[in-house]
């Protein structure tokens, strides 16, 4: 025990020593510098600190909405491209933490192993996708014939790769250093790459699911700094003393509004409501097809305790907007959590932002903290309640399958379809 202890205060691996190098000894490992616009800067000069971060963001968010409407209009092939660069930007921000830890070590590999494994996770992912959503293509094409039926054995080829690099890497007197690094890549991927995966899941669903709880954190975010900047005296949270109680009340009331009304305008319109889907023929994505229920105007009787407030017996609205409630409740309660625990981590390491990319806004992981949160609820929340079987891709299945193999799943159908009755009445008529 001697020998171990005094091993460990050789190696500089005791639970204190540890603690105080991680916090890089009251350092900022990533740059807090001023990066506002000098344009911004010159024209905000006579203004408080204050008032001239407001204005800074209020520009920033403007700009940033802009852009995200101009993304919508290009379409889901640029969508996707946009989640795979945030999730790429988000994993880099990160992972640049760690590195500043890692690096005054001398240490190997650590970088070059973390892009390496989130290669691996991207290609597993996006390669079950391409095999989900783009069957008919696959199967067409040789190449990625033989990838699709072999994905999973090549993933697990690739990251036992990347896996025994590890081992090979590790420095005597640094072996618990290198594993909290191992740790700190790994819990980075779970984080960004499947969250942003869960995400374009969504967008597939229909682009109403990838724009509206997308929308409804933005509002919340929005609201909850505009409400707390004008009225907030309650601190909501130790972690972010500047989240304040009327903030995340109001912001709450805006979100749930604005919830209500996006959905009613989107739930109008075909391109947002309807799956999208890849055309073999022309080889591009589709958004057409017949409007389901949930995209219907239904008549829905009001409360009878609401109707006297209302004046209104009965009201008009699509089924969406009752899950946008949920949507939005979400978003404005749960997901501001996901904040929470970023300000929890960013004070774990003494630092303000994850980056400074956007200027009054900190880094892309600043922004997206909570979005990777709501991307699993509504993930969640269609498989449970909203999804069914889906006939196309148990036929896309069936197609592949050996000629004896099709023959007996038809007799075996047809079997089950005449004992239940169906197959005789459609026969009689």
């Amino acid at each position: 025990l001697q020998e171990s202890e005094s091993e460990n205060k050789l190696d500089g691996e005791t639970a204190s020593d540890s603690e105080s190098k991680s916090e890089f000894g009251g350092s900022s490992p990533v740059p807090t510098s001023d990066d506002t616009p000098e344009v911004l800067n010159r024209a905000l000069s006579n203004l408080s600190s204050r008032w001239k971060n407001w204005w800074v963001r209020g520009i920033l968010t403007l700009a940033m909405i802009t852009f995200f409407f101009i993304i919508i209009y290009l379409g889901p092939m640029v969508l996707m491209t946009i989640v795979m660069c945030v999730q790429i930007k988000c994993f880099h921000e990160i992972i640049t933490i760690g590195y500043n830890v890692y690096h005054s070590y001398d240490l190997p590999w650590f970088r070059t192993l973390s892009w390496y494994f989130l290669l691996c996770v991207n290609y597993f992912f996006y390669g079950e996708t391409v095999t989900d959503y783009f069957f008919t293509l696959v199967q067409r094409e040789e190449p990625l014939r033989i990838l699709s039926k072999y994905h999973r054995f090549i993933s697990f080829t690739l990251y036992l790769t990347g896996f025994c690099m590890f081992v090979l890497s590790l420095v005597k007197k640094h072996y618990r250093l290198q594993f909290y690094m191992f740790g700190w890549t790994h819990v980075t991927l779970l984080i960004v790459v499947t969250q942003s995966h869960l995400i374009i899941h969504n967008l597939f669903e229909g682009m109403i699911w990838f724009i509206v709880p997308i929308s409804c954190v933005i509002c919340n975010d929005i609201m909850a700094y505009m409400f707390g900047f004008f009225f907030g005296r309650t601190p909501l949270i130790k972690l972010s003393p500047k989240k304040t109680w009327e903030g995340f009340i109001g912001g709450f009331f805006s979100t749930v509004l604005f919830g209500l009304l996006l959905s009613y305008v989107m739930s109008g319109y075909r391109c947002f409501t309807c799956p999208v889907e890849f055309n073999n023929d022309t080889n591009s994505f589709t958004v057409d097809c017949e409007p389901s229920e949930l995209f219907q105007l239904q008549e829905y009787n009001i409360p009878v305790l609401l109707q006297s407030v209302l004046g209104w017996k009965t009201v008009r609205m699509f089924p969406f907007q009752i899950h946008s409630i949920a949507l939005s409740t979400f978003a404005s309660l749960i997901g501001p959590f996901g904040g929470f625990f970023a300000s929890g981590f960013k004070r774990a390491f003494k630092i303000k932002d994850f980056a400074n990319t956007i200027p009054g806004h900190g880094g892309i992981m600043d922004r997206f903290d909570c979005q990777y949160l709501m991307a699993t609820f509504v993930n969640v929340y269609i498989a449970s309640f909203i999804r069914g079987p889906n006939p196309s891709k148990l036929i896309q299945q069936f197609l592949t399958l050996r000629p004896d193999q099709q023959l007996h799943i038809f007799n075996t159908l047809k079997a089950h379809l005449v004992d239940r009755g169906v197959l005789g009445s459609l026969e009689d008529a």
